[in-house]
């Protein structure tokens, strides 16, 4: 019973930003533009950039600030940190087309960096080793251009019917990662949400308000003491 709740909160781990790429409603649509930046007060500073797939744009949701950004932009908010917050999530977002399109987004100062890439990815099967290569590319681009800034790595998951050597290997390309470039790490981002029916929509895949403000706090958890 365990190994089969695990392959189920696993196989909506990887599936969840694929289905984006089908079916966008209006909120997602809005997504599509490179960001979507929310100030968190006029004496803002600072800025977060949360760059990845359709967990961060906020699929689903009836307003993207609902979305797991939305959700730590209002404690930024609450705690009065000079931080305005940028969700630059985009549904169906791979490595190679978040590695293509960060070059964009670094015309702007960033001084906290959110990387939540790798999911469909691991969805397409794609060889691990680009995976690496495209998150390594990524982080390397924003130490280049702001040597200064604090970078994040959510960590993701593949199902186990993937075959235990890829899901293996995927697992660790983040915790990896984030050792080799001394960067900040959340270990699973859909911890205590991924396969829980009531936490996600329809789809069983895509988290609800709900589920999203847990997977905030799995962030948060991280991201509190890098701020």
């Amino acid at each position: 019973m365990h190994k089969i709740r695990l392959a189920i909160i696993l196989f909506a781990v990887v599936t969840l930003a694929a289905c984006g790429e089908n079916k966008k409603p209006a909120a997602e649509e809005a997504s599509q533009s490179p960001s979507t930046e929310t100030k968190t007060d006029s004496s803002a500073s600072k800025t977060a950039l949360f760059f990845g797939d359709s967990i961060t744009a906020g699929y689903g949701l009836d307003d993207p600030s609902e979305a797991f950004p939305g959700v730590i932009k209002n404690k930024i908010d609450s705690l009065k940190l000079p931080y305005k917050v940028i969700n630059a999530g985009l549904s169906g977002e791979t490595t190679a087309g978040g590695n293509g399109r960060i070059d964009w987004l670094l015309k702007q100062k960033i001084d906290v960096f959110i990387l939540e890439l790798g999911a469909n990815d691991g969805l397409r099967g794609i060889p691990v080793t680009e995976t690496i290569k495209n998150l390594q590319s990524i982080i390397d681009k924003v130490k280049t251009k702001y040597p200064q800034a604090k970078i994040v790595l959510l960590g993701m998951q593949v199902p186990p019917n993937m075959g235990p050597d890829y899901t293996n290997k995927f697992k660790a390309v983040f915790p990896t990662l984030a050792a080799k470039n001394n960067i900040s790490l959340v270990p699973f981002l859909l911890q205590g949400v991924g396969g829980v029916p009531e936490l996600n929509q329809g789809d069983g895949i895509h988290p609800t308000a709900k589920g999203a403000k847990i997977v905030a706090e799995n962030v948060w958890k991280v991201l509190q003491g890098v701020l």
